[in-house]
């Protein structure tokens, strides 16, 4: 089996709502699906953000974790 994992990231404007999210979603799992992939799910990854250092301390910056939103197709 072969699998596809992109990221999934919905951009809305300010007064638009979750149903604009439901529809980014809906077209990407359709476009895949057009292609031969079939959904699969979507996953959140958390990731830990190194810290960055700076030049002699200056400007650093602490680490941070994040999650990312993960959409998995299987063909």
């Amino acid at each position: 089996m072969e699998y596809k994992v992109l990221p999934f990231v919905a951009s809305i404007e300010t007064k638009e709502n979750s149903k604009q999210v439901a529809n980014q979603l809906e077209d990407l799992i359709q476009n895949l699906a057009n292609q031969g992939w079939k959904y699969i799910r979507l996953e959140s990854v958390i990731t830990f953000v190194k810290p960055e250092t700076g030049c002699f301390g200056l400007g650093a910056k602490p680490g941070y974790t994040t999650s990312r939103q993960m959409i998995v197709f299987a063909k």
